[in-house]
């Protein structure tokens, strides 16, 4: 009889349980998956998969702009991270830096029109990266199962949007 993984007490993981495969599995499908990506995004449009990260998110917020704390968090880098990253994205007219008019301590970046059109570009070969390389390698229920299981793996690490970190509600209201 097996147990939902919700109900069921987890054993102890050992070096040599044979799950960690799948772990491995996950880390190295990821891995060359990003590196993939990374390199047809460089190749035809000289965007990183992680500056097409932070144009999507930017394109995503309420009028096109975050917080650079908020943008981080999305992106999974660090302050110093996202700093690099956009100023790389501000030198090429793509992203504009603001004082948070709310919190004086607060920076944001702003999603420029050059920014969206450079986005719009360069979307379709990030779609057809996940179609080819990712969803293609599965079946549709495959797919459904994956997406669960990644949510049910997301939940359970309960990320929270920090409260300390206020939108800037009065650059979108003026």
């Amino acid at each position: 009889m097996t147990t939902s993984a919700s109900t069921a007490t987890p054993a102890r993981l050992l070096p040599g349980d044979p799950r960690i495969e799948t772990w491995r599995g996950f880390l190295h499908a990821h891995a060359r998956l990003l590196r993939r990506m990374d390199e047809e995004l460089q190749a035809a449009h000289g965007l990183s998969m992680a500056e097409y990260d932070a144009l999507i998110q930017l394109a995503g917020a309420p009028g096109r702009r975050l917080r650079m704390s908020a943008l981080a968090d999305k992106v999974l880098l660090s302050r110093s991270g996202i700093t690099r990253l956009v100023d790389r994205l501000v030198a090429d007219g793509m992203v504009e830096r603001s004082a948070c008019t709310t919190d004086a301590r607060g920076a944001e970046a702003i999603l420029t029109a050059a920014g969206l059109d450079r986005l719009r570009e360069a979307s379709r070969t990030h779609l057809d990266g996940v179609q080819r390389y990712f969803l293609g390698a599965m079946t549709d229920d495959e797919v459904a199962s994956m997406g669960h299981s990644l949510d049910r793996i997301a939940e359970t690490l309960d990320e929270r949007v920090d409260p300390s970190d206020p939108v800037c509600t009065a650059a979108l209201e003026g």
